[in-house]
């Protein structure tokens, strides 16, 4: 474990496993934070930070979202819609953008310039 640089006493850097391990010790049925904080050498308020950590999902493995490829076809689009529409009478999809602050979902065929200025709309 690393030190981590404090004004005070030094305390162990806790790994994501570790600091997971000690919030769900906190979550079984009668267990107080604040003895399982003493009993790790930990302050209960860090602990009930990590717990909102965990609660957030940010006390996983991921390091972060995974990012699926995404090919970018050189059709024109009104080519794919057709060939679509050839398969069912009338063309569906769902596209779903999530930018944090800001979540679009765009249902049907899509107009590409459309897209393009909500998203850049979003990002201002």
């Amino acid at each position: 474990m690393e030190q981590a640089a404090s004004g005070g006493k030094q305390q162990p850097k806790r790994s994501k496993a570790e600091r997971r391990r000690i919030v769900e010790e906190t979550l079984k049925p009668g267990a107080s934070v604040s003895k399982v904080a003493r009993a790790q050498g930990v302050n209960a308020n860090q602990v009930f930070a990590w717990r909102k950590l965990y609660r957030e999902g940010r006390l996983n493995e991921d390091t972060g979202p995974a990012l699926l490829p995404v090919k970018v076809a050189d059709t024109p689009l009104k080519v794919a819609v057709k060939v679509q529409s050839r398969r069912r009478r009338r063309a569906v999809g769902i596209i779903d953008i999530d930018l944090g602050h800001a979540r679009v979902r765009i249902e049907g065929a899509a107009d590409p310039e459309c897209i393009r200025a909500a998203v850049e709309g979003l990002l201002r």
